[in-house]
């Protein structure tokens, strides 16, 4: 299963700088992320190469982190394709915690990165596939 990073941070100068520094030594790749403001701390998400090490080197140096399963879908980036994707998710009872994409160079294939219900999580990757989604597996996405 694909795997994402969840970096629960102080909100104050250097202290993503400090988990980027940490990364970068460890040449792991961050190939996507979100911050999401909670007052005087965050909440970062990290889509990064080598998930386990990352949690691993991040946890070791006193970070709270955690790694979420999640889907990783490939869709072509072009109008009404995310519409689609949510159409079929309804259409399951698939409720979306929590979500994030991006879009892949040069071939323009979006990557939607969806957190679902634990519960819910292998019945939505082969439901996704039998509908004509692309669900990624872990050495596709972090090798994109």
């Amino acid at each position: 299963m694909t795997k994402q990073l969840n970096i629960f941070l102080e909100n104050r100068p250097g202290r993503l700088e400090s988990v980027a520094e940490a990364l970068a030594k460890a040449k792991i790749n961050v190939m996507a992320f979100t911050i999401q403001d909670r007052g005087d701390f965050g909440l970062t998400k990290l889509l990064v190469n080598k998930p386990d090490e990352a949690h691993l080197l991040l946890a070791d140096k006193g970070y709270a982190c955690a790694l979420k399963d999640i889907l990783a879908v490939s869709i072509k980036d072009k109008p009404g394709n995310l519409h689609k994707l949510t159409q079929v998710l309804l259409k399951h009872n698939i409720n979306i915690i929590d979500a994030h994409g991006f879009v892949q160079e040069p071939s323009r294939e979006g990557i939607c990165c969806l957190e679902v219900n634990l519960k819910d999580l292998k019945s939505a990757k082969a439901m996704l596939a039998k509908e004509g989604f692309k669900v990624l597996e872990e050495d596709e996405l972090y090798e994109l």
